[in-house]
């Protein structure tokens, strides 16, 4: 998926993945979040619209999903929503915006779709970096490939919600979403990834999210937040972290203990 600001020059940048088996209809798809994601794309395109790219993406997913569910509601025992979507993606090509493209469509072979769209997207839309030094604590994105990895060993990823919107519970229009979501006896648990080596202020963020969800949502909440490292009293900029954390609410957990973390709750997840 491509951003353009000028057809004539035909200067773009590719801002997402959409990903889709034909037989199922099962979509999955991906769109830049990260601040370092959209200085990029200010970089290359100046003049451009960020509060509309940041919308962009519940735009698509609204399209896609009353499409899907009209078909259904209509469809005879010959039509299958994977036909039925790739209907709908050869349609919303021909009347994109000047903005937004999509690219040339392509097939691949994956066993998991979200594996998948995790490795196109890392190709083809990431932001390069250098090489890290081994042992240099992560980002984000590197935070939440572990947490997958995780998910998906305990054989859980199909039980959780990913990339949960919040803007119902703050402000409409807030790009913000929470990494994960899950039912628990009753209550809804949410996890974000946050790197406190690299954005230790996110905190302040997730902390005003969480206290919205809990005060606003009509059932009861609770919150988690994994880290790269573990937090350390000796450290001023982690105690801020560990505080933010803690008058929100929000439980921490290390990355190197999440793995036990989910086994814990695990026969618990609804």
């Amino acid at each position: 998926m491509r951003y353009t600001s000028d057809l004539v020059r035909d200067e773009w940048v590719n801002i997402g993945v959409l990903l889709f088996d034909p037989l199922t209809g099962v979509l999955r798809l991906r769109l830049i979040e990260e601040q370092e994601e959209y200085a990029r794309i200010r970089r290359l395109h100046p003049a451009v619209q960020e509060d509309t790219l940041r919308g962009f993406r519940d735009h698509l997913e609204d399209r896609f999903a009353t499409y899907l569910q009209d078909t259904r509601a209509r469809q005879d025992e010959e039509v299958r929503v994977g036909e039925a979507l790739q209907k709908l993606v050869k349609n919303w090509d021909d009347t994109l915006s000047n903005g937004f493209q999509l690219a040339p469509q392509k097939g691949v072979y994956a066993e998991d779709l979200d594996a998948e769209l995790e490795r196109l997207y890392a190709d083809h839309v990431a932001s390069s970096r250098k090489a890290s030094r081994v042992g240099v604590p992560g980002s984000r994105a590197m935070i939440r490939k572990h947490c997958s990895d995780v998910w998906h060993a305990g054989g859980l990823w199909n039980r959780i919600n990913k990339g949960v919107c919040v803007s119902e519970f703050t402000f409409a229009g807030d790009p913000m979403r929470i990494d994960y979501g899950y039912g628990r006896n009753g209550t809804r648990r949410y996890v974000q990834s946050l790197s406190v080596s690299r954005a230790p202020a996110d905190c302040k963020l997730y902390a005003y999210t969480a206290a919205r969800i809990a005060a606003r949502a009509p059932f009861a909440s609770e919150f988690a937040a994994v880290m790269d490292v573990a937090l350390s009293p000796d450290n001023e900029r982690h105690r801020f972290v560990r505080d933010t954390l803690r008058d929100a609410g929000i439980e921490p957990v290390p990355l190197e203990g999440f793995a036990v973390w989910v086994a814990k709750l695990k026969p618990m997840i609804q």
